[in-house]
């Protein structure tokens, strides 16, 4: 979820503001299973400053930052707990950008501790300034949207090959 809300940033899409209104936020929420939380138009401002503390936490190359920073965010929201598996409480009337702080931040913590701090990674593709999380098994995940960045990489391939072989 922390990846997925940073690359909604218009610095990832050219400009494009992925947050652009208060119909995108409850979208983005339903997609990552906080669908029905209660948002409204004071929420987005609050939300886009989250994501843009969200991408340097990524990026950040001391995973021992990383793991203060992740805390910082889930420390935000006092009463959190962990249920079953990686499900996660937090109290009734939390603001919607302390729950994604802390959501985010377990999630950030999580990969650290079980995956490793190599799985922060910018998107391999020259023409994308993402960023991602890799929670892939073998840990080779290249492209922050791989059905976007990847594809995009591969046609680029495919014609520079074409080009060489003297075919179009």
């Amino acid at each position: 979820m922390a990846m997925d809300l940073v690359n909604t940033s218009p610095t990832v899409w050219r400009g494009v503001e992925k947050l652009d209104a208060l119909d995108a936020l409850t979208a983005f929420l339903g997609e990552h299973g906080l669908g029905g939380w209660a948002v409204g138009p004071d929420d987005l401002p609050p939300v886009r400053a989250l994501r843009e503390r969200l991408r340097p936490l990524i990026e950040e190359p001391d995973p021992e930052r990383r793991v203060l920073v992740a805390g910082e965010l889930t420390a935000a929201v006092g009463g959190v707990t962990l249920a079953d598996g990686w499900a996660a409480t937090v109290p009734d009337g939390t603001p919607v950008t302390a729950m994604l702080g802390a959501v985010a931040g377990l999630g950030i913590l999580a990969v650290q501790l079980h995956l490793g701090p190599d799985r922060f990674r910018p998107c391999s593709s020259d023409t994308c300034s993402g960023v991602f999380i890799d929670t892939s098994r073998p840990g080779r995940r290249r492209y922050c949207m791989p059905g976007l960045c990847g594809n995009r990489a591969n046609v680029a391939a495919h014609r520079a090959r074409r080009r060489a072989a003297g075919q179009g």
